[in-house]
């Protein structure tokens, strides 16, 4: 059978290197970029670049592309609502596809209380709002989020992120009562304790920091990512996740998920949260929502969203309408292509050929994952749990060389993560991992 992938050229390529020239000489070095080319032509899980090299994709624009590049039905949704009117700006003109949209997302989201859903441009605005609706419900300050989140690049979200470079590295002061608990991460456990015990000990240490340093009367949210994206796909177990919410509902705080990588069929189920049988008061959507078109969402409790007054939310391009008509199509591809089933079986795929690599690899510390969310951890040393981000950066390298899109993450930098697009074919998700596999040998001799 023919190869997907094809990178016929050096990267970049001449037409790449000439627009990278271009692209250095008037945008700031500040926005970064992983592989040095340029896009061309993308349908599915393959990416073409302006000099005709082909890529197998394994980032998903960092988890945006979960039905696929340019999915016929979200493109033929953005046509048509393009030919009715681009925008009239939903506080000025409201449109149809916005409620449509909301009464679908509310009934899709976990508990049968009464819900409501409001739509905004990026994650980071999402999660923006999580906060602002939160403090004036609770008329509370302080909001707490996990060691190795991420959460955006606005103020309040970086000030919410843990991860200092690249994303908050002098660019403080950042915005006052945000607080930081430890999130169980099993892999760096300490090796006396049991998972159990040190899950225990975890949740008891959240526990501790929002009595003795927060005061719970004080804490308007809890914003928890259900596996953690940025901070390197860390899953933690349910029994935690769990605890914490008890730990809200007692003291009247609210529990936010953070979906905005998780959601949309990632985690082989529309909501990551599901996993964990907790349902959140609140929960932040955005990236694959509507197949790459910027749109993201806030839903929550009913009694929680109507706190703010007419006027106090929303925005100029919030809930856009062609952002409404691609996020409505994206659920129905969701449910016709049975895309929660498809991440499940992607997710067992991929995991059995990353048990084998840490068999034979001594580079890979861990092997962890939930749904098509998976990742390996890189190490220089197993029995030290050395962190091995300069390995890692050359398997990168390797694998674009070799056709294939991929993305590092965690807090050591080490950490390699698969965001494939859902509607990957058979072959090519095969075809994919062999590429990995393949510079995963070629970094580390």
């Amino acid at each position: 059978m023919a190869k997907t992938s094809d990178v016929q050229t050096a990267l970049p390529g001449t037409t790449a290197s000439k627009l990278l020239d271009r692209r250095h000489s008037v945008i700031p070095e500040g926005v970064g970029y992983g592989v040095p080319s340029f896009a061309k032509n993308a349908k599915g899980a393959v990416v073409e670049d302006v000099d005709g090299n082909r890529f197998i994709d394994f980032a998903g624009a960092i988890g945006t592309i979960n039905v696929g590049h340019s999915h016929p039905k979200v493109v033929q949704a953005i046509k048509e609502q393009a030919d009715q009117f681009v925008h009239t700006g939903f506080n000025v003109m409201m449109y149809e596809s916005y409620v449509e949209l909301a009464e679908k997302l509310t009934a899709l989201a976990p508990g049968s209380h009464k819900k409501k859903a409001m739509f905004l441009n990026s994650g980071a605005e999402a999660v923006e709002n999580a906060v602002k609706v939160a403090r004036k419900f609770t008329k509370r300050p302080a909001v707490v989020t996990f060691s190795r989140s991420f959460h955006g690049r606005t103020l309040m979200t970086m000030s919410m992120t843990a991860k200092v470079k690249p994303y908050k590295y002098e660019f403080g002061p950042f915005a006052p009562e945000v607080y930081r608990a430890p999130f169980p991460y099993f892999y760096r456990k300490p090796e006396a304790m049991t998972e159990k015990e040190y899950s225990e000990d975890t949740l008891n240490n959240v526990k501790r920091i929002i009595e003795q340093e927060i005061s719970p009367d004080r804490v308007a949210a809890v914003v928890m990512e259900p596996v953690q994206g940025e901070g390197g796909f860390i899953v933690p177990d349910k029994a935690f996740v769990q605890g914490v919410k008890a730990f809200c509902e007692e003291h009247g705080i609210l529990f936010a998920a953070d979906e905005i990588q998780t959601g949309f069929t990632r985690t082989g189920d529309f909501f990551a949260i599901n996993h964990f049988d907790v349902v959140p008061d609140l929960i932040t959507v955005s990236k694959s929502m509507a197949g790459g078109v910027p749109i993201s969402g806030l839903i929550g409790r009913a009694d929680v969203m109507d706190a703010a007054a007419p006027g106090e939310l929303g925005g100029t391009y919030s809930g856009s309408p062609i952002g409404c008509a691609a996020a409505l199509a994206v659920l129905d591809i969701i449910e016709e292509e049975k895309l929660n089933e498809r991440a499940a079986m992607i997710g067992k795929r991929v995991m059995q050929r990353f048990h084998s690599w840490q068999e034979h690899f001594e580079c890979i510390g861990d092997v962890r994952g939930l749904g098509a969310m998976c990742a390996i951890e890189l190490v220089s040393s197993k029995t030290e749990k050395t962190s091995d981000k300069a390995l890692t950066a050359r398997v990168l390298k390797e694998a674009q060389k070799r056709g294939l899109l991929i993305l590092a993450a965690g807090n050591y930098g080490n950490v390699i993560r698969v965001l494939m697009p859902i509607v990957i074919t058979d072959e090519q998700l095969e075809e994919g991992l062999t590429i990995l596999e393949e510079a995963l040998a070629a970094a580390v001799k």
